[in-house]
């Protein structure tokens, strides 16, 4: 099997169950023309976030890596009109970018974007006392997803959605003896997940337009 026909698959995916959609094809777009990573999730990854966010009636979502607020839209339109997406980007251009496309999607009141350090960040919310978050969705520097976890599980409450994206590196996990950061903060992850005893959890590989990567789904018994 090759990437050409993983393509082909999620084009007929796409054809058949999702309609097209002038705000996420601008937000792609622009998102393109700005020379972003085309690390993006696919439209039928984003249509399962969304999807997962309105089956768990997530109202207050937090998500790690808004790269152009691609995936922000897809969560945003999850928690409907009375939710909250809070999406932390670390790049500022990154972050404008974003904004600009959600307010063209019109969910900017839904959408609280927060610029620097994602650690930082989660550890002044956390101080502030913030948290209660219903789904978080970990998608940003892989090195950081065991410090991620962390901080998710300190800002989360009994029954919180646990998703982290890019949890198979084409396989890379496989590899013990890897010096690829990427690689031994996924291996990490999936570790201290193992680990957890607040957390049941799961992964999924999937192929696509994107390769051969996947999700990590858990939920959280009790927050720190």
């Amino acid at each position: 099997m090759s990437r050409e026909l993983w393509s082909e698959v999620d084009e007929y995916i796409c054809g058949h169950l999702l309609a097209d959609d002038p705000d996420l094809a601008r937000a792609a777009a622009a998102s393109d023309a700005a020379g972003l990573p085309p690390i993006a999730v696919t439209a039928n990854q984003g249509k399962l976030l969304e999807l997962l966010t309105r089956i768990h009636k997530a109202k207050r979502v937090l998500e790690l890596g808004t790269l152009g607020g691609y995936s922000t839209i897809w969560l945003a339109r999850g928690v409907g009109v009375d939710g909250t997406v809070v999406t932390l980007e670390l790049d500022p251009d990154y972050a404008a970018l974003a904004g600009e496309n959600i307010a063209r999607a019109a969910l900017a009141e839904r959408v609280d974007l927060r610029v620097g350090p994602a650690l930082e960040t989660l550890a002044a919310m956390h101080k502030a006392g913030e948290g209660a978050f219903d789904l978080i969705f970990i998608d940003a520097d892989k090195q950081s997803y065991p410090a991620y976890l962390e901080w998710s599980l300190k800002l989360s409450r009994a029954g919180t959605v646990l998703i982290g994206d890019n949890v198979v590196r084409s396989g890379g996990i496989l590899d013990p003896t890897s010096e690829d950061g990427v690689i031994r903060g996924v291996r990490r992850f999936y570790e201290l997940l193992a680990d957890e005893p607040r957390v049941d959890a799961t992964a999924i590989q999937m192929v696509g337009a994107k390769g051969h990567d996947g999700f990590a789904l858990g939920i959280v018994s009790a927050p720190s």
